[in-house]
């Protein structure tokens, strides 16, 4: 047993569609995410406390920028028709309200976006840390948050933007919510802890009322062997404080929806010794929901998954990667059980990646 916990970074996260393909070549055409990590169909039959009690076939393909960032897992049930949420997402509802995005210019990504006729839908504004930032839905209306990246693993790319750095989470709770994001993620850096009305927020729903913000970060450099690869990340916790009733209470995204129907459905983590970290979560009151327990195949990949829920019930995965493809058209596949937990991969086989860069899927 691995008796150090390790958390490498941001892996992935999931998105939920109707359309895997030209979801998967939406991302790679506009947000430059073009590199194929696996692409693979199965029965996802270790779910089922979010699926029914039953079991469901499912396409996953996971894509990857080598500006560095998690990756996407853009998936879709092929056994059942998805159901997508009523309504639309408001700022606070409990779960994903945005995943974030980064970008070596914010201002050119502000602009090329709207040259390309993308559904930009604010201003480019400053968080309260005066940092600048615009948010865009993407071809089903999920919102993504466009930010300054602080790092890349690689500078010169077709595309202006990288891979996931942090998300947007709504919250009931943000103190009772920080006991996971904080003291088991590892999020100890508060950048801002404030309430107000926030004009950064225009345009999206549920602007006009006040909030409770908190954005934290790793104070320290994560380790691990894709950690140069995933590099910094950040949680932005956001608590709807409005006393006047102006908005109807937040809700839970996925309420009485499956994991995998449309929309963000989890954000997930790269890890090394979970059982370490299964002994932390349950002292802590987040017990897993769902443990593989031994490793899982994904066809090109291999490791060991586990959730959790938060205190709203947002889905948090982890994986312990076993088995990883580099260059798969070339036989080069990484063994995780054999290396260091703490130690980053070379950066040659991580550059190695590039070879799996796709072409036009549609």
């Amino acid at each position: 047993m691995n008796r150090t916990k390790v958390i490498s970074g941001i892996q992935q996260i999931g998105i939920g569609n109707t359309d895997v393909v030209q979801t998967t070549e939406w991302y790679r055409r506009y947000f430059g995410m073009d590199i194929m990590v696996f692409d693979d169909e199965a029965t996802a039959d270790l779910m089922l406390p979010y699926t029914g009690g039953k079991p469901h076939d499912r396409r996953a393909i996971l894509s990857l920028s080598m500006r560095g960032g998690g990756g996407f897992e853009i998936w879709q049930y092929t056994s059942r028709t998805p159901a997508p949420m009523k309504g639309e997402v408001y700022l606070g509802d409990f779960g994903i309200n945005a995943a974030k995005i980064k970008t070596v210019n914010i201002q050119k990504s502000f602009e090329e976006f709207n040259m390309k006729g993308l559904n930009v839908v604010t201003s480019l504004q400053n968080n309260p840390a005066g940092e600048p930032h615009f948010f865009v839905k993407d071809l089903h209306g999920n919102l993504f948050q466009v930010i300054q990246g602080r790092s890349f693993f690689r500078k010169k790319e077709r595309m202006l933007t990288g891979g996931v750095v942090g998300v947007v989470i709504g919250s009931s709770d943000i103190d009772r919510s920080l006991t996971l994001y904080q003291d088991i993620l590892g999020y100890d850096n508060v950048i801002y802890d404030e309430e107000g009305i926030y004009n950064d927020f225009e345009g999206l729903n549920g602007t006009g009322v006040p909030y409770r913000r908190c954005l934290i970060r790793h104070s320290q450099p994560r380790k691990g062997g894709f950690s140069a690869l995933f590099g910094p990340t950040e949680i932005e916790l956001l608590q709807r404080i409005d006393t006047d009733a102006k908005l109807s209470p937040p809700k839970k995204l996925y309420k009485n929806r499956y994991w995998g129907d449309p929309g963000f459905i989890h954000l997930c983590f790269d890890v090394q010794g979970m059982d370490m970290l299964k002994i932390e979560c349950e002292s802590k009151g987040y017990p897993f929901t769902v443990d593989s327990a031994s490793s899982f195949d994904m066809g090109e990949a291999a490791g060991r998954f586990t959730y959790i829920e938060d205190p709203d019930g947002t889905l948090i995965e982890f994986v312990e990667t076993h088995k990883v493809p580099i260059a798969k058209k070339f036989g080069l596949f990484v063994d995780m059980t054999k290396r260091d937990p703490e130690k980053s991969l070379p950066k040659w086989m991580l550059q190695a990646l590039s070879l799996s860069r796709m072409k036009p899927l549609s």
